[in-house]
């Protein structure tokens, strides 16, 4: 018998997994290679064998899983399957972190639900895909909103798939900077796919305009600082290189261009006439910030 406790885990919570996706797969590989004690529960049994062969325990009930563990991660569908997995599952005095996305009115409500039932929660937005858990220098992260006394007693095994960013006490907090983030980048993604099309039938190569478009917009990209001080200032002209009579006018140049290519501009045109209709109200010496107020009346 080894008296040696030295290597021994301290204080490590027991850990129950609900859901074995892509995500949760991830994470119960990322808390297994990290040595921690983990139960898995999956709708689909045969998705937890490889886990328990890794050395996960395998619940055949999402009560059961729940009853075995410290911290619950649920990782599953959509919110409302979190409410049916944990329906029948005895939540007192349980730590529960939602890492299921949804919607920031939706994690206040799952988090009113939880505190009924005992237990302290944490909502969280995964901002990582699953090849990057586990991988510390991939940059994924999430973002953990609810408790702070959950999020600062468990940040240790939160940090083993990935970083970790507390936004706030508002259990909405996480999501609603998850959804803030992927709504620019399907901005971006929108605007990447007008400048492929544009050259979709020219003998130009899509590879050569990848590594430009990729440069371009991280040189733009510091623009969200501008943005953000104009809605802290107030004066939406500070700094302003070019206004928005000027950028107004340039459009007629890209709407032009996409016409020419025989290209639809109908990504590209909702914005466009959010900027023509603040140019109208008399704003041409601002930048885009204005927009916002526009999208929040």
């Amino acid at each position: 018998m080894n008296d040696d406790i030295s290597d021994q885990p301290v204080d490590r919570p027991r850990l129950a997994l609900l859901g074995l996706g892509a995500m949760g797969g991830a994470l119960a590989r990322a808390w297994l290679a990290a040595g921690r004690s983990l139960t898995v529960w999956n709708r689909t049994p045969g998705r937890a064998e490889p886990f328990a062969a890794a050395g996960a325990r395998v619940a055949g009930t999402p009560a059961e899983a729940v009853a075995a563990g410290d911290l619950v991660v649920a990782c599953l569908l959509d919110d409302a399957s979190v409410g049916e997995a944990l329906s029948g599952a005895d939540l007192a005095g349980k730590d529960l972190v939602n890492l299921t996305t949804g919607t920031p009115a939706q994690a206040r409500a799952r988090a009113e639900w939880a505190v009924r039932r005992g237990a302290r929660f944490l909502d969280g937005g995964i901002m990582a895909v699953p090849p990057m858990v586990g991988v510390p220098e991939s940059g994924g992260y999430a973002f953990y909103s609810g408790s702070r006394a959950l999020f600062d007693a468990h940040h240790d095994t939160l940090t083993v798939p990935f970083g970790a960013v507390y936004t706030g006490e508002d259990p909405g907090f996480a999501a609603l900077h998850d959804v803030a983030l992927l709504s620019a980048m399907t901005g971006m993604f929108a605007g990447v796919a007008h400048a492929f099309a544009l050259i979709r039938k020219e003998s130009l190569a899509p590879s050569g305009l990848a590594p430009l478009l990729v440069g371009w917009l991280t040189a733009m990209a510091p623009h969200a600082y501008q943005i953000a001080a104009h809605l802290e200032s107030g004066d939406y002209t500070e700094g302003v290189a070019s206004n928005l009579a000027m950028m107004v006018e340039g459009n007629a140049t890209l709407r032009r261009t996409a016409e020419e290519q025989g290209v639809s501009a109908e990504l590209l045109a909702p914005f466009m006439a959010l900027m023509e209709r603040r140019l109208a109200d008399g704003h041409g010496d601002e930048g885009t910030t204005g927009v916002v107020d526009l999208l929040t009346r």
